[in-house]
């Protein structure tokens, strides 16, 4: 199957999965990471095809909505290109890098998979998780759980293991401290730097102007 033809049926593919998924992981944030990805692969010597499926197929069976089990995600994808007559390296590539690139696994220690492939995509992935759309899908996912929007008793846990991440009932407020204001300095490219830095500031003024809303105070420079 020649490259164009893989990737339409791939995103088919995904767009069947992944109908009624929650906001924040459906089709469309497949197709933000998608096009993050190519934009940052021009600037990065990779495999575009590699990084195109792994792309399209990292979020088919997000194990947060499958009782934490993240064999079903990879094991999806496997069985998907295989379908396609994928090249087997390819196949163990992508899969490979579905397995790994989550920000949970990052809080593992040990030795992981790495591919300038993979840090293509985690960028793409992780840029999603940061600025205005960011801000969406964390509320979004945060309203989804049923969990508090912010809650002042309850601080941050900085020093968080994977279980502890995976298994997290906090506020909403407290993933901006435990996961998207520091994935600024944990982007693998210079473009995903790039494009991370403006988006974290924008986060940091969100943030200030959340807790001056909380506290009943104004920054507004308007006359209103």
């Amino acid at each position: 199957m020649k490259d164009h033809a893989l990737i339409e049926a791939t995103k088919t593919f995904v767009k069947s999965e992944l109908q009624g998924a929650e906001g924040g992981h459906d089709w469309f944030h497949t197709e933000r990471v998608f096009k993050n990805s190519l934009l940052i692969a021009k600037h990065e010597k990779v495999d575009d095809l590699v990084v195109s499926l792994a792309a399209l197929l990292h979020d088919i069976a997000d194990a947060k909505f499958h009782g934490g089990d993240e064999t079903i995600g990879p094991k999806k994808a496997r069985q998907f290109l295989f379908q396609q007559n994928v090249d087997s390296q390819i196949i163990n590539h992508v899969v490979a890098i579905i397995e790994h690139m989550s920000f949970k696994n990052s809080l593992e220690s040990g030795k992981r998979f790495d591919s300038l492939e993979m840090q293509v995509v985690q960028d793409a992935d992780r840029l999603d998780a940061i600025g205005a759309i960011g801000i969406a899908r964390c509320f979004n996912y945060g309203g989804f759980k049923n969990r508090a929007l912010y809650n002042p008793d309850i601080s941050p846990n900085l020093t968080m293991s994977k279980e502890e991440y995976k298994t997290s009932t906090a506020p909403t407020i407290n993933h901006f401290y435990e996961k998207l204001l520091l994935l600024k300095d944990r982007m693998n490219t210079k473009t995903g730097r790039r494009i991370a830095a403006d988006r974290h500031i924008y986060m940091e003024g969100f943030l200030e102007q959340f807790y001056a809303e909380c506290n009943g105070k104004s920054i507004s420079k308007s006359n209103y």
